[in-house]
């Protein structure tokens, strides 16, 4: 049995599912799973509450990065309660920021459940993706009703993540020895700026969509409606001028999957319908 955590968890459970494995998904709210998978209803902020999922469990995905900043948050206790469990391997969802900009509070905090992890005796590979191509969804309302995507730095860009791509790469560690101990630096195939986000995203729709260049300000004040401001702070910092480190394409989806990560036209195609 693997029990699979966070919002990577859709893609990778379907990934585990079609390759016969028995999955438990854990989630705040009941939500749809492929037939056969087992739902557990659980608040990962609360270590007690994962206690039903766990029961004969080989090996569990974590993903923490909203539980880390709740109040009374004890993520670390997550890993204590799997090793009594009996779970023999966590694969967990990092941030390439806690390479790249270690200092942040929230780094900082990642950094030390990966040390806590590493100490924990057991089997453990640690994942640290940028961003996310499906943080496009942000603009999907405002494509919808004025064909337009209004963002900041509209020409800077980094080598954002299809989390398709995450899902498959933690399936393959999850179930694969070779990988116990690795660090992956997740990417995509290459750096790419709003502007250019907003061309696959008119290509995929089949109709215009324009491009509004917001300050960090405007962009900020949007931001923090949905995640705290020291969250949206950190995030423009990184779109806004991204270190050498930060625009590195890696190769480790390629060498783990044994094949390029999919590209931003890829991922607009399949989500298209967000946007119409």
């Amino acid at each position: 049995m693997i029990v699979v955590t966070g919002n990577i968890g859709r893609p990778l459970v379907r990934v585990l599912a079609d390759a016969g494995e028995q999955v438990t998904a854990v989630s705040r709210r009941a939500a749809e799973v492929p037939e056969g998978v087992r739902q557990v209803v659980a608040d990962l902020a609360d270590p007690a509450s994962l206690e039903p999922a766990l029961t004969g469990v080989k090996a569990l995905f974590l993903l923490l990065s909203g539980d880390l900043r709740a109040v009374g948050a004890n993520p670390a206790g997550l890993i204590a309660k799997a090793a009594d469990a009996g779970v023999r391997r966590i694969v967990l969802l990092s941030t390439l920021g806690v390479a790249t900009r270690p200092f942040g509070r929230t780094r900082i905090a990642m950094r030390e459940l990966e040390d806590v992890l590493r100490e924990s005796g057991l089997d453990w590979v640690i994942l640290r993706p940028g961003g996310f191509d499906s943080n496009a969804l942000w603009w999907a309302e405002s494509v919808r009703t004025r064909g337009i995507v209004a963002a900041p730095f509209g020409g800077t860009g980094v080598p954002i993540i299809d989390p398709a791509d995450i899902g498959e790469v933690a399936a393959a560690c999850l179930r694969d020895d070779r990988h116990v101990g690795g660090v992956y630096e997740l990417t995509g195939p290459e750096v790419i700026a709003p502007r250019q986000q907003t061309e696959a995203l008119a290509a995929a729709r089949g109709k215009p969509v324009r491009f509004r260049e917001l300050t960090r300000a405007e962009a900020k004040t949007g931001m923090i409606q949905s995640v705290p401001g020291e969250l949206a702070d950190d995030t423009l910092d990184i779109i806004g001028s991204p270190t050498p480190a930060e625009l590195r394409v890696s190769p480790d989806v390629e060498r783990i999957l044994g094949r390029a990560p999919r590209s931003f036209a890829d991922w607009a195609a399949r989500a298209i319908a967000a946007f119409r």
